[in-house]
């Protein structure tokens, strides 16, 4: 277990290396950290300092996506609810009181560093179900091309036990393999992973580092430490499971502090989980492997070509389609001598995609009635499986 423990010194550049170099950052903010645990009030002060920071982020080239609890917490005052433990109608109550303020107090922040704010409310069957996944995703990729800010949280005025992810670790985690971030930061009241909980044990050791997550490591998660949060070490390390395994590293670090990202940036303590690989690479094995395909597109010769070239697919070089699949169902893709090619997800239906092979893009509008995706499957969608390199 040595080899898994704190490190020298110079791993502060490592940890500012990691932030500084992402270029699609995912940000998780606990209920502990934006309330105060006394009155239940927002702790504005801290807000526009955590903001300062994603400022700095973006004026670096990072795209950030911030995923932040606090509604129920903020709900809870301004509905008379505190001191006492929530039935489910009053915790979704509460959120819906809270998510105005939550929503506000964000776009007053980020306005202040004129940075555009987006409210994104998702539930479990958001990234459970695939055409709702792929809106989400479409969405969320789409905001952030035009520069804006997402601010996500669990729609928890709708969500039931039995449809939520009942915490936003995993939450941040899902929003992270979604969107193929590259780095997801947890903010939390402790500064990463420790063999014992450091306020009970003086001894506890460290990890500025993990390289997998093992039952040895499962074994120090303790439950949540605070009386508003939902999560704990337990959930942190679910929540790197899923990150790590969709190519994004992902740090645990102190939240408490007044500019947490750039004391990160700076070499704070920490402990990162190392990825798995890169987001696009995580996403193409996914594509490649895990899915099973609902359909058939057969190619011509110059969809090939621009196939290996690492280009798209558009609906002109598609010859036949064959089979019944929704839009985003995975596909295979044949070349005129029948073999495969590659595999997609494809950006239509498979009555609309008869509609349009053969077709040029500027078209899909007159055919179909509604103005479409120009690309039958995009190349971020697309792994290439018939000996030619990878998309």
């Amino acid at each position: 277990m040595e080899s898994l423990g704190e490190k020298a010194p110079s791993d502060s550049g490592a940890t500012a290396r990691r932030l500084r170099k992402a270029k699609r950052i995912v940000i998780k903010i606990g209920s502990a950290l934006l309330t105060d645990a006394e009155s239940g009030a927002l702790r504005a002060e801290w807000l526009r300092a955590l903001i300062d920071d994603v400022a700095e982020l973006r004026q670096g080239g990072a795209q950030v996506v911030l995923v932040s609890s606090g509604a129920i917490a903020l709900g809870r005052g301004i509905l008379g609810l505190r001191g006492k433990a929530l039935r489910l109608e009053e915790s979704q109550a509460a959120a819906a009181a809270g998510q105005v303020h939550l929503a506000h107090a964000y776009q007053a922040a980020l306005g202040a560093q004129n940075l555009p704010c987006a409210q994104i409310l998702l539930t479990l069957e958001d990234t459970e179900q695939r055409r709702r996944y792929l809106n989400a995703r479409n969405t969320f990729n789409t905001l952030l091309k035009l520069g804006a800010v997402p601010v996500v949280n669990e729609n928890d005025t709708v969500a039931t036990s039995e449809i939520r992810y009942g915490d936003n670790d995993r939450l941040a985690a899902r929003v992270a393999q979604m969107i193929s971030a590259d780095c997801m930061v947890l903010l939390s009241d402790i500064d990463g992973l420790y063999t014992a909980d450091p306020g009970l044990d003086p001894a506890a050791r460290h990890f500025a580092e993990i390289a997998g997550i093992t039952p040895e490591i499962e074994a120090m998660a303790g439950g949540s430490g605070s009386s508003v949060g939902t999560g704990g070490m337990i959930t942190k390390l679910a929540a790197a499971k899923i990150a790590t395994g969709a190519g994004c590293a992902m740090a645990i670090a102190n939240g408490r502090i007044q500019h947490p990202l750039r004391a990160l940036r700076e070499g704070a303590r920490c402990t990162w989980f190392l990825a798995h690989g890169s987001p696009a690479a995580a996403r193409k094995q996914w594509i490649a492997g895990v899915l099973e395909p609902a359909g058939r597109l057969d190619l011509d010769a110059g969809a090939v070509a621009a196939l290996l070239a690492g280009k798209s697919l558009l609906p002109a070089g598609v010859r036949t389609v064959t089979g019944e699949f929704s839009r985003g169902d995975a596909v295979i893709l044949l070349a005129p001598d029948g073999v495969e090619v590659g595999r997609g997800l494809c950006a239509y239906s498979a009555g609309d995609a008869r509609q349009i092979a053969g077709h040029k893009s500027g078209e899909i509008e007159r055919l179909l009635g509604y103005r479409g995706r120009t690309e039958m499957i995009h190349r971020d969608d697309l792994v290439l499986t018939g000996g030619g390199r990878q998309a």
